[in-house]
């Protein structure tokens, strides 16, 4: 049996939804950034992008239809007004190519570690270089344009060292010695800095534009809670005498006509909240200071009560699709 014959595995099938429905909406969230950028180089940048999501959303539709399995409905013309006056900067489009990059650097290695057939491994190796290339891309127009958001630097020692004491993990007890934060610790602080810039950006651009009244009030606890964690994360720099890193020139405009569906604009903060909260994880993992790590699991809940609020409200408007799902044994016996 050559590999192509096997059957798509749960993971290939997974994966190749969540690609799908992930491609299409990008496609126009892109589509309609290309409407309004003067930039002649973020022009090019969104151009590179915009035909990554477009040629990818292409294969992954080759496949589906190859295996003969349903094609999810995704995202179409319907769900963009490319007639909408200008709602973002170009300088907040160049920052969100590269921020949307990054999750997509983080899915395509996670999807193509989880599956074995060969033609399946190879398409996703395919996304994921077009996607390490639109983030080198990327990060070296930010840099050129003095827009990337550098971490922060600090003195450190110049001599190697081994942890000699359980102490070195506290930091919840106030009696006892809170070392100075490491460089793992600040860097991870930095970049959710930076992500929940991004989302705070999006929910108040989405939260006056938004056709339903549920959904602006959905947008505007996003943006809340988006500004709440950034200063947890910013006290926690500046109390150890690091400089917390500073957003660039981002701006949205005052326009309040919808270029996006609502259904467009809740999955897009669905995608958000869920790289959040894988975001949060691995930041616990990393931090060795106990304050941190349970700084990251009250965040991280705080975002999942927002997620649940968000699926909840997009299941009450038939906009979540429900993903390829096994059969059910019991329900097929009784009958």
């Amino acid at each position: 049996m050559s590999n192509e014959s096997m059957k798509l595995s749960c993971a290939e099938i997974s994966t190749l939804w969540t690609l799908y429905i992930n491609n299409s909406m990008s496609v126009y969230v892109l589509r309609f950034f290309l409407e309004y950028v003067e930039d002649t180089e973020i022009r090019k940048l969104i151009v590179q992008a915009y035909e990554i999501a477009s040629n990818n959303e292409e294969e992954l539709k080759h496949v589906f239809w190859k295996e003969q399995v349903s094609l999810p409905i995704g995202f179409s013309e319907n769900d963009v007004n490319l007639q909408a006056p200008r709602l973002f900067s170009d300088t907040f489009k160049l920052s969100y190519v590269l921020q949307m990059a990054r999750i997509g650097l983080v899915t395509y290695g996670g999807c193509l570690a989880s599956v074995s057939r060969k033609d399946i491994r190879n398409m996703y190796y395919g996304f994921l270089k077009r996607t390490m290339d639109i983030f080198q891309d990327a990060t070296d127009l930010m840099l050129e344009k003095g827009l990337f958001i550098k971490k922060p630097f600090t003195a450190i020692s110049h001599k190697t060292e081994m942890i000699d004491s359980t102490k070195y993990f506290s930091g919840i007890n106030p009696f006892v010695y809170k070392r100075t934060l490491n460089t793992i610790e600040v860097a991870h602080l930095s970049m959710n800095i930076e992500t929940n810039q991004i989302g705070m950006m999006l929910c108040t651009a989405f939260s006056q534009t938004a056709m339903d009244e549920e959904v602006r009030e959905f947008m505007k606890k996003g943006k809340q809670l988006a500004k709440n964690h950034i200063g947890t994360f910013f006290n926690a720099l500046i109390k150890e005498d690091v400089q917390a890193p500073m957003s660039s020139d981002f701006s949205i405009s005052a326009s309040t006509i919808a270029p996006f569906s609502d259904k467009l604009m809740m999955l897009h903060i669905s995608v958000m909240t869920a790289a959040g909260i894988g975001n949060y994880a691995t930041s616990a993992a990393a931090s060795q200071r106990s304050d941190l790590v349970i700084k990251y699991e009250k965040l991280s809940a705080e975002t999942a009560l927002l997620a649940k609020e968000g699926a909840d409200l997009m299941v009450k408007h038939r906009w979540l699709e429900k993903p390829p799902t096994t059969a059910d044994r019991n329900r097929l016996s009784d009958k």
